[in-house]
């Protein structure tokens, strides 16, 4: 075993494939679970880690157990029952959990962690694909203190920026904030960038000139010259921010935040599925605008 303990990634998509990956090259001994086991294999043969046929199996006398899966009933699934996280935990082991889930699923698999003596953190990322490959994720935690200060180091491997943003579900709730200014600011520069093409102006210096600016943001740097390319085969996919901005409407109508802008932008999000761009960057809001059919 190396000096770091043993650690468990279950869920291997692009964003938790390299994200298990920077853990055992800071020196976790790894073991790693995914519904396509080939993939696991491949993993395991890149990075020289074990797999295991179940998350239960991969958990057992792990110190850290992560999870990167798809939403609240897929995390459930490989949390609970008999071949589940939790039944294979030992006592005093942590589970971060980096998918985009609702903060309900966090607080409630915190309590059930709590009731068999280990952690769990519910600990959502930003920052993309790109992000989870070069180990610059920001990373937004909730939990209790003390136990995250037992996972930050952990973390550390894959965030470039990690967080305690408050109590179990303060990280799902961050996140939720991250996606509602995302959704309002590509709609806002697919606005910009698609006025620019019509007055004629050059996109590509535009984007130079106003990028030194207050428009500045991570969008505009590294998805505005793609979007006026119309290239939109990358990145966070359509498909995923639909079900993030689902969890953000449904958490502000249970709190009463009004939240007009991303309500709409929503629905142009559903238009580009209805075309089918599931798959595309979030940054296609753009294809709607160009084509003459947001109003």
């Amino acid at each position: 075993m190396s000096g770091k303990g043993k650690a468990a990634f279950i869920g291997l998509g692009v964003m938790g494939y390299p994200m298990a990956g920077h853990l055992a090259a800071a020196g976790y001994d790894m073991t790693v679970y995914n519904r396509t086991a080939e993939k696991a294999l491949k993993w395991a043969a890149e990075h020289r880690g074990e797999t295991a046929e179940t998350p239960a199996l991969a958990a057992e006398n792990a110190d850290f157990v992560f999870t990167c899966v798809g939403n609240d009933d897929d995390l459930r699934a490989v949390v609970l029952g008999e071949d589940g996280i939790f039944a294979g935990m030992k006592p005093g082991a942590i589970l971060i959990d980096n998918t985009t889930t609702s903060a309900d699923v966090a607080r409630e698999l915190e309590k059930l962690a709590r009731k068999q003596e280990s952690g769990f953190l519910d600990a959502p990322v930003s920052g993309g694909q790109a992000g989870a490959e070069n180990a610059a994720l920001t990373v937004m935690v909730g939990g209790q203190a003390e136990v995250f200060s037992k996972a930050e180091d952990a973390m550390k491997s894959y965030g470039k920026a990690v967080t305690h943003m408050g109590p179990p579900g303060a990280g799902q709730l961050s996140k939720m904030v991250n996606q509602i200014c995302i959704a309002g600011l590509v709609q806002a520069l697919s606005e910009g960038l698609n006025f620019a093409q019509k007055a004629g102006l050059d996109g590509e210096l535009l984007l130079e000139v106003i990028s030194k600016g207050a428009a500045q943001s991570w969008q505009m740097e590294n998805r505005g010259k793609t979007m006026l390319r119309n290239e939109f085969d990358f990145g966070f996919a359509v498909d995923w921010m639909r079900k993030d901005l689902g969890i953000c409407l449904e958490e502000a109508n249970r709190n009463g935040t009004r939240l007009p802008v991303t309500a709409l932008v929503d629905q142009f999000y559903k238009e580009v599925q209805l075309r089918g761009g599931e798959r595309f960057d979030t940054s296609s809001l753009m294809m709607l605008l160009s084509s003459g059919d947001q109003s």
